[in-house]
């Protein structure tokens, strides 16, 4: 006589042939239901039979790949106290930076309009035709502009890409740059654009006197905005100023544009670690995602309570790692905005 089988005669987690079979059928027909409408029509259609509980359905819908996995949450950071906007009190305490929406010349080229205006002063800095939203085009141009005005001590922009992104404290590659070079940024509240009215009503004057007309090339379009900003700094009266030009009120900044940014100092008690080129930093044996905007940039550690950690980018939070969290990333910070 042979050895007989161990398997058990009776298992919790065995899957019955008969609610398998109904399981896949209502499925099929109902792809958008869960465990408990699957249950529900399975009452209607077995009346006197005991069936099984939702939180089983829903177990075997997961076993049988015929539903998704819901996705885990992630863990927040520490919130951070609402920082108050900074006040133009003169010339180069706040510029204002956006791109008045795109556009079609007569020979099919995108036109991208990046304008950088004094807050204070309302003088237009630069009007500049790029050909694309992108940290490599805009980059160069707001050089320049440095190159030529100084640095402003904050720059004011809306949360959307290129300047903002979905990394801790909405930072960018290109925001990212600006605080390297000592520029508080200051971003508007998402969804809306009155925050930067000033510079919305400056764009309106714009595509009125310049946008709203054709040119058959970028060259002749760029031409014409230099122009019509020489006129609007230098001629036109703005009621903000006592009817004055922008131009009598503005003048440019002491502070120059460095050859290079500046580096990222930490106090001595603090580790510091290098973000790598995918956004990731590794810490306690594994990978943690931080921020693609932050590639290449030497972040600080400084020991938390009950074994976490706190990042820094220079004097700003980035987030937290905790000792027990067995994702891939970090607990960003959670920002209010008023």
């Amino acid at each position: 006589m042979g050895e007989r089988s161990r398997r058990p005669l009776r298992s919790p987690r065995r899957i019955c042939s008969r609610w398998l079979k109904a399981l896949r059928q209502l499925r099929r027909c109902h792809p958008c239901w869960g465990a408990r409408k699957l249950r529900a029509r399975l009452r209607v259609l077995h009346p006197r039979v005991r069936l099984p509980s939702v939180r089983t359905l829903a177990r075997w819908l997961q076993r049988l790949g015929l539903v998704g996995l819901k996705r885990r949450r992630q863990r927040r950071g520490p919130w951070l106290k609402p920082v108050p906007r900074r006040a133009a009190h003169c010339a180069n305490d706040v510029w204002t930076i956006d791109f008045k929406g795109w556009f079609c010349i007569r020979d099919g080229s995108r036109i991208n309009p990046l304008t950088v205006r004094d807050l204070k002063s309302r003088f237009i800095l630069d009007i500049r035709l790029v050909p694309n939203q992108t940290y490599e085009a805009i980059r160069p141009a707001l050089q320049r502009v440095f190159r030529r005005y100084g640095l402003p001590r904050a720059i004011r922009v809306d949360n959307g890409p290129p300047f903002g992104g979905p990394s801790p404290r909405g930072l960018s590659r290109l925001a990212v740059w600006w605080r390297r070079l000592g520029i508080k940024v200051d971003y508007g509240r998402p969804a809306h654009p009155e925050d930067n009215a000033a510079h919305e009503q400056m764009h309106g004057v714009y595509q009125a006197e310049v946008a709203a007309h054709p040119a058959d090339s970028r060259a002749v379009l760029q031409r014409r905005s230099d122009r019509w900003r020489a006129q609007y700094n230098h001629l036109r009266p703005h009621e903000a100023l006592g009817l004055c030009p922008p131009a009598q009120k503005y003048h440019s900044s002491s502070r120059i544009l460095p050859p290079k940014p500046l580096a990222w100092i930490y106090p001595a008690a603090w580790l510091t670690r290098r973000i790598n080129r995918n956004g990731r930093l590794y810490w306690m044996g594994r990978l943690r995602f931080v921020g693609e905007a932050f590639s290449g940039e030497r972040v600080g550690l400084r020991r938390a309570a009950k074994g976490t950690w706190k990042i820094y980018l220079g004097q700003d939070l980035l987030g937290l790692i905790h000792p027990k969290d067995q994702s891939s990333s970090i607990r960003p910070v959670q920002l209010h905005h008023t």
